[in-house]
């Protein structure tokens, strides 16, 4: 080849690769074309996600979602494949996104990606209100302990939970029966009474209030376990598209609408600590 000709085809190439406009992603190309994002979500975990008495979805998580798609552009479908199904990653492009609280945790950052954290809330322990042998998380060892099925605070009570990036979480007790089951129903047992079934729960603080007040049988035992961030959930492989998702996070974040989604649900605003 010539060098005149190297020359002109160099020229060529140059000017394709300005002329062409800067990939967006693949998943934020199909929401835009679709006018529509997907987005993955439990049900079952109020006050974050819930069914509300008009047997619609409702929550924290609910709200955050729809003020996403709505600074997007887009409108916001729901659905609830299941807690296990989302945080397994390989979506397949059969949802564009979960904001869904959860926790980025070393292991499940192999099989999905955090692009951005949008709230920061306490673990606690929850037991029941006439409980007097356990009054902090190093009086666990033994016990019956409810957690969500999947959960970090399943991942905690079994001695196994780490945050990337934060200190190293201490585990005050010793060997601890992790009963895994829906939140609901883990409260539900607790409300029977002091060791009927369960001796303890370990849930979010929000949940936990959510619990306490609803029944009136539940109390908080000792401080906080932890401060766990909530990151939003997206399949492996489309950095451009988690981009765009940090960036409007941040954006509803910086003008105050995640704060006054907060404060309806907690009336204070957990999202502060998460950027």
């Amino acid at each position: 080849m010539s060098k005149p000709f190297k020359t002109a085809v160099a020229a060529v190439l140059a000017f394709a690769y300005l002329a062409t406009p800067a990939l967006s992603g693949e998943v934020l190309d199909r929401v835009k074309e679709k006018g529509e994002v997907v987005n993955a979500i439990v049900n079952d975990y109020p006050p974050f996600a819930f069914i509300n008495d008009k047997n619609e979805l409702d929550g924290f998580d609910v709200d955050v979602a729809r003020a996403f798609a709505e600074r997007l552009g887009v409108k916001l479908r729901l659905e609830t494949p299941g807690w296990e199904t989302i945080i397994g990653g390989r979506w397949a492009g059969r949802w564009d996104i979960a904001i869904t609280s959860s926790t980025p945790t070393e292991e499940r950052a192999k099989v999905v990606n955090f692009p951005v954290n949008y709230y920061s809330v306490p673990a606690v322990l929850v037991v029941h209100k006439d409980e007097q042998a356990i009054r902090s998380a190093a009086d666990l060892t033994g016990k019956k302990v409810g957690v969500g099925t999947g959960s970090s605070y399943e991942a905690y009570v079994n001695r196994n939970f780490t945050i990337p990036g934060q200190a190293t979480i201490t585990f005050p007790f010793g060997e601890v029966q992790a009963v895994p089951n829906d939140e609901t129903v883990n409260f539900q047992n607790l409300a029977l009474g002091a060791g009927v079934r369960l001796d303890a729960i370990v849930a979010s603080l929000g949940t936990a209030q959510g619990q306490i007040d609803a029944t009136g049988k539940l109390k908080l035992a000792g401080e906080p376990l932890f401060a766990e961030p909530n990151a939003v959930v997206t399949d492996k492989g489309d950095p451009e598209w988690d981009a765009e998702i940090k960036r409007v996070i941040t954006e509803l974040k910086n003008d105050g609408t995640l704060a006054k989604i907060s404060e309806k649900w907690f009336k204070v605003d957990i999202t502060k600590y998460a950027f």
